[in-house]
């Protein structure tokens, strides 16, 4: 599953940060890594961008960018 297929309130474990150049480092450098869990905080009103909380703290990403990031273990709830 990818990370803007997830919903408010879901939980996930990153697998995968995929994309190449400046967006997939700048990913990894903002703790986007492989094993690290995301919860998924809320969407803006029209559902670009997304909240999300990693290593403890809000991270707002695009919905295109989202896409690149693939999730396992989703499960609802904190």
């Amino acid at each position: 599953m990818f990370l803007s297929d997830m919903r408010e309130g879901q939980s996930g474990v990153i697998e995968r940060v995929g994309g190449n150049g400046l967006l997939r480092r700048r990913l990894l450098e903002m703790g986007f890594l492989r094993g690290t869990e995301i919860y998924v905080e809320k969407y803006a009103p029209l559902k670009d961008p997304l909240e999300l909380i990693v290593k403890g703290y809000h991270v707002s990403l695009r919905v295109e960018e989202a896409a690149q990031i693939s999730v396992v273990n989703v499960k609802q709830g904190r």
